[in-house]
């Protein structure tokens, strides 16, 4: 099996949540097996909210990106996590 890279989009609390803070706070929580591909995005969603757009390198196997949906899940300031893309290299 090789690998796949996941994009993963992850939804703050509000507006007034600090993205700067939460991307910090993501990258430290990546679980090992995966690895970041680029840098965490903000993706503009509406009103002044917006996502972070996480890309990760993870092991093409079942549940493959589920260790890092969970951290990122338990991380303070994340409202949910979400799988939007999953692609082979």
């Amino acid at each position: 099996m090789g690998d796949v890279a996941a994009k993963i989009k992850i939804m703050p609390e509000g507006v007034e949540t600090d993205l700067v803070e939460l991307k910090d706070k993501i990258k430290a929580v990546i679980p090992a097996g995966a690895q970041l591909h680029g840098d965490v995005v903000e993706e503009p969603i509406a009103f002044g909210l917006k996502a972070l757009i996480v890309t990760l390198i993870v092991n093409d196997e079942e549940g493959g990106t589920e260790p890092a949906e969970e951290a990122f899940a338990k991380v303070p300031g994340v409202e949910n996590v979400q799988v939007v893309d999953v692609y082979r290299f």
